[in-house]
């Protein structure tokens, strides 16, 4: 007998057709038959061991987090509720150019600095693993071999294959040294990533030109993966950014999928439908493009990130060193506040823009939740003198709320038929952004149900189906027979994030179920000690 039958689901299948009431029938980790109309026919309705009412919810696939930062959050945390309470049940990892493989000791040391404020530094975590294999392999074993709370698919990381290669200087790579970093990527690919990703405001990655960036993705497109590149600049330039990275990927023959592809800043107030003209256009010439966004307006990165590229030549402390130097410090500060720093996308800082999110050292707890400004005038100095102190005593630690965005552009570029979904969610620090904990169930909360921004079959296609083609999944992203059983079950009328910028760790509602490879991860709104997520690994090209 079969395993699990859901009954009287209200079935919105992830291809964007119209919902169905029907019987979903799981064993053995994925969907084995769909009666619909089951009630309703007079037939013979499917028996199973266990038989779960689904009445007045609906039956999706899994969401997928197409921009995730749980890198070693799936390994340090079991629970991971962050995510399986959103019904998120495949994680996209390696984002930003920054990550953990591949690497050898030397960079892995730099990496987890320059990244803490992402993830933390990592005492906690065994970094066992220097390949990317490896640590696909490492998620597969998770808990005692038990495996992790959720799914996750691994990116290339090119700022980190910078670092490996050329390191962290600001200059062309040799011809050598391309052939490493080729050979890197392709050793990556071949042990399971599915495309590369860059972090073109982040150094080192930032310090390649676009020809080391389209040779790169000529054997991320040989190996049928696909380009993620956090460009480099949303806000002055973003529009000539976001052409750069359209170009490159042309060039290069790859798919090209836009991280967080939003329009910030003052500048780029109300100028969404520019940027999908763009994609449009290029879209219409022949071009493979995605892209994701999150359903709110400020974006959250750490402190440091601001910095122009040439403070942060030479790593993490390279950095500190230039910001004990008081006549080097003024020099950042002037890029920062009156040029506009490429850190910082081209625009002069507006420190009452910055709020501390996080801190690693607790004696600094009391910046938390304030802005740069507020923190600066309540110790009756500079908003600079602030942030420099922050930086250099907790040792590039700090992440930071950015309050720079605009409703109108978010709304307008998450209608366009190739967005999908993404939280860019960083768990560390005290008061993290809240799309960590909410973005899907405000997806379908806020934008299907309040807003009507998107009907709900179409919301869960941008959740589901479409970021499974992306990843090209071919038995995830839909509710049918022989597809893997990555469900989830919600009621439309209650669902909704609970997270808030004051409460971000508070989970949704409305998310009875949430089953991975078939298995009860979230039953009844609590999270189970079900741990049946593993390494997804690139589908060969064909």
């Amino acid at each position: 007998m079969e395993e699990l039958v859901i009954r009287d689901a209200d079935v919105v299948d992830g291809s964007g057709a119209p919902s169905y009431r029907a019987d979903v029938v799981v064993h053995r980790g994925r969907v084995v038959s769909i009666v619909k109309e089951a009630a309703a026919a007079g037939c013979q309705r499917p028996r199973a061991r266990r038989e779960l009412d689904a009445e007045g919810l609906v039956l999706s696939p899994g969401f997928i987090d197409m921009h995730a930062h749980s890198d070693l959050a799936l390994l340090r945390d079991p629970d991971h509720s962050a995510k399986a309470a959103q019904g998120v049940t495949l994680e996209v990892l390696g984002q930003d150019g920054l990550s953990y493989a591949p690497v050898d000791d030397r960079t892995l040391d730099e990496v987890r600095r320059a990244i803490t404020g992402w993830n933390g530094y990592g005492d906690d975590i065994d970094f066992t693993w220097r390949s990317v294999g490896a640590y696909l392999d490492r998620l597969d074993s998770g808990f005692d071999g038990q495996g992790i709370a959720v799914n996750a698919a691994y990116l290339i990381p090119q700022g980190t294959v910078r670092a490996l290669v050329v390191g962290w200087e600001d200059r062309a790579a040799t011809p050598e040294e391309l052939d490493r970093m080729r050979q890197s990527v392709a050793e990556g690919m071949e042990q399971g990533a599915v495309g590369m990703s860059s972090g073109l405001t982040y150094t080192p990655g930032m310090y390649a030109e676009d020809a080391e960036l389209t040779e790169l993705c000529r054997v991320v497109a040989a190996y049928g993966g696909y380009y993620c590149p956090h460009h480099r600049s949303y806000g002055a330039g973003a529009l000539e950014a976001y052409a750069e990275m359209v170009d490159l990927a042309r060039q290069a023959g790859c798919p090209l999928h836009l991280a967080h592809a939003t329009m910030n800043f003052g500048v780029n107030k109300g100028r969404a439908a520019e940027l999908l003209a763009l994609l449009d256009s290029a879209l219409a010439a022949g071009a493979d493009i995605s892209l994701d966004t999150y359903p709110y307006t400020p974006g959250s990165t750490t402190l440091a990130a601001l910095l122009p590229s040439w403070a942060s030549e030479g790593g993490p402390e390279e950095i500190l060193r230039r910001l004990a130097d008081d006549a080097v410090a003024e020099r950042i500060r002037y890029d920062l506040e009156v040029v506009g720093a490429d850190g910082c996308h081209g625009v002069p800082v507006e420190w009452d823009t910055i709020e501390i999110s996080g801190v690693g050292d607790p004696g600094l707890a009391s910046y938390v939740g304030r802005t740069v400004r507020e923190s600066a005038d309540l110790r009756g100095e500079t908003p600079w003198a602030t942030a420099r102190r922050l930086l250099v005593e907790d040792r590039l630690g700090p992440t930071i709320l950015q309050h720079v965005g605009h409703e109108e552009n978010v709304r307008e570029i998450m209608r366009h038929r190739v967005h999908t979904g993404g939280s860019d969610g960083i768990l560390q620090g005290t008061k993290p952004h809240p799309r960590a904990y909410g973005t899907f169930p405000r997806y379908l909360g806020r934008y299907v149900r309040e807003l009507g921004v998107l009907s709900l079959e179409e919301c869960v296609a941008r959740l589901t189906s479409r970021p499974a083609a992306r990843l090209r999944l071919p038995d995830r992203g839909l509710v049918r027979e022989g597809y893997r059983a990555d469900l989830v079950l919600f009621d439309p009328a209650t669902v909704a994030e609970g997270a808030t910028f004051e409460r971000p760790r508070t989970l949704p509602t409305g998310i009875p179920y949430v089953l991975v490879d078939g298995r009860f991860v979230i039953e009844d709104g609590r999270r189970t000690d079900v741990l049946a997520g593993r390494a997804v690994r690139r589908t060969p090209a064909v």
